[in-house]
């Protein structure tokens, strides 16, 4: 099978800009991922150590054959991630749509990354878990329906905010709380190869200390255990 699922993402930034966040390992750890012990490693491993860079193409292979190729659109920049054809890494094909969507956001952080927080420090929180009931998390969150400004009440807490992306599977929102942050969130229900479902949610916040970090992760943590609670 020839499947390769192309992810494209234009940022209002020069290819100069959009390449160094590609490039710099510090810029890197604020919108890939998550926070987690072992994310400098991942870095490393999927951007240096098993990558193929052509800094004058603005090409960069990365996870055996996936391509990440950065051509200038009008002021900003089209980020392209060709992935690798469904095959051609049999140890990973059991995870390759769930790679495919971690991609989608990815791409989508960088976006945020470069065109609101450029050079700021992101800590996240990061929540998974089962849907076996087929929930909607936006809805459970109250989140729009349709794309751009709202206003809403998540958990208890009243932001304002904007579309940031809407794909296949994700909803992205930028939000004025969390030092003007970006949720982005997932839910499918019991699938092939997913008997349990599946719920994603990840916060990226900006300018909160670990007080305020923990309140938050202390907030969303027991409201999302209910819902969507881990595997067993």
């Amino acid at each position: 099978m020839n499947d390769t699922p192309r992810i494209e993402v234009t940022i209002a930034a020069p290819v100069e800009a959009v390449w160094h966040a590609l490039r710099d390992k510090e810029s890197i750890r604020h919108w890939h991922g998550w926070e987690y012990e072992g994310l400098d490693g991942e870095i490393d491993l999927i951007y240096f150590t098993d990558a193929e860079e052509d800094e004058q193409a603005r090409t960069l292979g990365v996870q055996g054959g996936d391509l990440i190729r950065l051509e200038p659109a009008g002021e900003g920049t089209r980020v392209t991630l060709t992935r690798a054809p469904l095959g051609a890494n049999p140890d990973w094909d059991a995870f390759y749509g769930e790679i495919t969507e971690g991609w989608v956001t990815f791409l989508q952080q960088l976006r945020f990354a470069v065109e609101r927080k450029p050079g700021a420090v992101r800590r996240t929180v990061f929540l998974t878990g089962t849907n076996r009931a087929g929930r909607s998390l936006a809805a459970e969150l109250g989140l729009p329906t349709g794309d751009g400004p709202f206003e809403a009440t998540l958990l208890g807490e009243p932001v304002k905010g904007e579309t940031w992306y809407r794909s296949e599977h994700q909803f992205g929102v930028a939000v004025d709380t969390w030092g003007g942050g970006l949720l982005v969130v997932s839910s499918t229900g019991p699938f092939d190869g997913r008997p349990d479902g599946v719920a994603m949610a990840l916060l990226s916040t900006y300018g909160l200390d670990d007080t305020e970090l923990a309140e938050l992760t202390g907030r969303w943590t027991p409201w999302w255990n209910e819902r969507f609670p881990p595997a067993s």
